[in-house]
């Protein structure tokens, strides 16, 4: 078969209509998608290597298989008459503090969360102190050649010259 036969066969057998079943999502039990178990689910990190909350990886990767099993172990754990703390509490007893999207701001972890904002304040101080500095450094070296006050480091030819090329501009 030729290379042209090829082709076109495949293209025809492309455009022959194949049957394809749509996807129809099944439907949610009434609890499934209840606002607290949207917010438990979005405090619990889905461990498929996603780096998503387990809601979100569970309402838009239909090819997960962590999410859903998650999902069933917050209804089920909701259904016993745990509260969402306690439910957060199962989950790193069972998974480590991995489980959680944001680590608890205790310990080493409180370092995590004000270490970056402690640079940024001082990265913000350290850049006005040397603009500040800057400016006062330049003010300071054109008001002595304004005023005359500071002693500049020239000849007096330089200076001549200078006064000479300052009054052709003026002109």
């Amino acid at each position: 078969m030729q290379r042209r036969n090829f082709i076109g066969a495949g293209l025809m057998a492309a455009a022959a209509p194949v049957f394809r079943p749509a996807r129809v999502p099944l439907p949610a039990a009434p609890l499934q998608n209840e606002a607290e178990i949207q917010a438990i689910e979005q405090r619990l990190a889905c461990n498929c290597g996603c780096t998503l909350d387990v809601f979100t990886c569970r309402t838009t990767d239909f090819t997960c298989t962590y999410s859903p099993r998650l999902h069933r172990e917050v209804l089920a754990l909701r259904d016993s008459g745990k509260t969402a703390q306690q439910i957060l509490d199962t989950f790193v007893a069972e998974y480590g503090e991995k489980a959680l999207m944001a680590p608890k701001p205790e310990g080493f972890n409180l370092a995590g969360y004000l270490l970056p904002g402690t640079l940024i304040v001082a990265a913000g101080a350290g850049l006005a102190l040397f603009v500040a500095r800057r400016k006062a450094a330049v003010a300071g070296a054109t008001s002595g050649v304004e005023t005359g006050g500071r002693p500049i480091a020239a000849s007096p030819e330089e200076l001549e010259r200078l006064e000479r090329e300052l009054a052709d501009v003026q002109d």
